[in-house]
C-alpha cells in the first residue's frame, strides 16, 4: 500500500498497490503491519457499512470522544462520495483544519483516520457504500459530531446536501473544550 501524508497530523490517504493481469487486479487492501506502522497498534475491533441511497446524502461529522476515541480507515466501495476529516484534536498542529477528497469505488482510495478527527462524507452518486474498518468499539455514550457547515472549519463542500438526518443538520456550533 501506498500511504501518503495529508495537511491532517496522522491522516493518510491510502492507494491500493495492484498487481494486474488478463484476469483482472490483485491488491492488498488492509495489512495489519502497514497500518499499525501508521496508527500506533491499529486493530480492528469492528467492520461497519453505511449505505446511501440517494446522491447528496450527508453524514457527519462525526466522532467518539475521549477515553475511546476511534481510528477507521475509512473506504468507498460502491459509488463516490467527498469524503472529509477534521482534527478536533487540542494540541495538535493541525488542530481545526479539514481536508476532503473524493472516495470512489474505482479510485479505490481510503483514509487512515486518528481518532479524536471528526469524519464525514457527501456522496456523489445514488446508491453509494462505505466500508469502516473501527479501532475502537462504539460506545453511545461517547458518540459525538458537530455541524457539516460549522463556520469554525469552513469545509468547503462540493454542493449543499439534499438528504441529512435531523441530528446532523442540528449539532451545535464547535466550542472548544
Amino acid at each position: 500500500m501506498k500511504f501518503s501524508s495529508t495537511d491532517i497530523e496522522g491522516l493518510f490517504l491510502c492507494e491500493l498497490e495492484a498487481f494486474s493481469d488478463e484476469r483482472g487486479f490483485f491488491a492488498r487492501a488492509f495489512c495489519s503491519k502497514e497500518f499499525s506502522d501508521k496508527a500506533t497498534d491499529f486493530k480492528v475491533s469492528q467492520i461497519n457499512l453505511s449505505g446511501n441511497v440517494n446522491r447528496g446524502t450527508l453524514r457527519g461529522l462525526h466522532y467518539q470522544a475521549a477515553p475511546l476515541p476511534d481510528p477507521k480507515v475509512v473506504r468507498c466501495i460502491r459509488g463516490a462520495v467527498w469524503d472529509v476529516v477534521v482534527d478536533l484534536r487540542q494540541g495538535s498542529p493541525s488542530y481545526l483544519k479539514w481536508f476532503g477528497t473524493e472516495l470512489t469505488a474505482d479510485n479505490r482510495k481510503a483514509f487512515l483516520i486518528p481518532g479524536g478527527c471528526a469524519h464525514g462524507f457527501l456522496t456523489l452518486e445514488d446508491n453509494s457504500e462505505l466500508l469502516y474498518l473501527m479501532g475502537a468499539d462504539f460506545v453511545p455514550e461517547l458518540a459525538r459530531g458537530q455541524r457539516w457547515d460549522d463556520p469554525a472549519f469552513a469545509i468547503l463542500w462540493p454542493g449543499k446536501p439534499v438528504v441529512i438526518s435531523e441530528r446532523d443538520a442540528t449539532y451545535p456550533d464547535y466550542v472548544a473544550p
